[in-house]
């Protein structure tokens, strides 16, 4: 029997930690590969082989701890932006038989994560609107006075040549050149308000209706195709009030999540292919059908793979996610 529980809380320091935990080994995962990619540059190109292999260690170093650090405050402000919503739009559910997810309800999940994903987009806005109003206003500032210079220094110089005889009937109308016929900069200053505008209202409602779509399709998918592969498992543990993931199961989560991103790689490739064949490519259509299929199941396996693999590895050592659920 499937058993309906609410996410009402994230637990902000577990999922923070945990987060920004598993950003950090994938980041040196990326880095290691980088690493052998430099290996193999530098055994072709000998004399790049110092460049290559100091490139090769600082991205050891960096991107691991550069990961954590944009993790921990991404990872806590998501957390936190969702605590807040959910007294008013209430949370993500969860369709559990045991410790499978065997359904996601479609407007919970879909609302809540749009909605997250709209107030990130507005944080974004307005960091964007803080650079280019001030820009903006600069430079629809300069542009008036570089125009009256410009036509300053262009007066003097025809009255200087109009003085000489031989080419005074050449620079008479010269004489009239005025700021007013040069750019004023009000157009940047009125660009400038409308991409804030843009940014600060446009940004956020495009983004959750976007994901507003996304998110029920995923829910949709996922509700379809769970029957058929079985799915996502949560091994839950009490922790006080909360509930803590102490450990997901790779291949179930792994083979669930790949067959939902399968259908969305059919419809792309559905897309591409009609695209493709009304320009006269079928073969081409065909082929990137066949490539997105590959790509959206496979890549998503092995994405999803690791990620759980690292989370089981880190979940004993410095705790799951803890989740709030009712």
């Amino acid at each position: 029997m499937v058993d309906i529980k609410e996410i009402k809380s994230i637990e902000l320091v577990p999922f923070t930690l945990m987060t920004a935990s598993v950003s950090a080994i994938l980041g040196l995962i990326y880095a290691i590969i980088l690493l052998i990619a430099f290996g193999a540059f530098a055994a072709i190109l000998p004399g790049a082989a110092l460049i290559f292999a100091s490139l090769g260690i600082s991205m050891i170093i960096l991107y691991p701890i550069g990961a954590f650090i944009v993790y921990t405050a991404l990872s806590f402000i998501t957390a936190l932006i969702y605590n807040m919503l959910v007294p008013r739009l209430g949370g993500v559910k969860l369709g559990l038989e045991g410790d499978q997810v065997k359904s996601l309800p479609v407007m919970s999940f879909a609302l809540i994560i749009s909605a997250v994903g709209a107030i990130w987009a507005l944080i974004l806005g307005l960091l964007l609107t803080a650079v280019i109003i001030p820009l903006t206003t600069i430079i629809s500032t300069v542009i008036p006075l570089a125009s009256q210079t410009f036509a300053t220094l262009i007066n003097n110089a025809t009255s200087l040549l109009s003085m000489s005889n031989a080419t005074g009937n050449l620079t008479i109308n010269a004489t009239n050149l005025t700021a007013a016929n040069l750019p004023n900069g009000s157009a940047v200053g009125t660009g400038g308000v409308v991409l804030a505008i843009m940014l600060i209202i446009g940004l956020p409602i495009a983004v959750f209706i976007i994901g507003f779509i996304g998110n029920a399709l995923t829910a949709i998918f996922y509700n379809a195709i769970i029957p058929r592969v079985g799915g996502l498992r949560l091994i839950l543990a009490q922790a006080g009030t909360a509930h803590e993931i102490t450990n997901i199961p790779v291949v179930a989560a792994s083979l669930a999540l790949a067959a939902v991103a399968l259908i969305f790689g059919i419809i792309a490739g559905i897309i591409g292919l009609i695209g493709m064949a009304a320009a006269g490519h079928a073969a081409a259509g065909v082929e990137t059908l066949i490539f997105d299929i590959i790509r959206y199941f496979i890549g998503t396996f092995i994405m999803v793979a690791i990620i759980t693999i690292i989370y089981n590895f880190l979940a004993p050592r410095i705790g799951g996610i803890q989740l709030g659920l009712k």
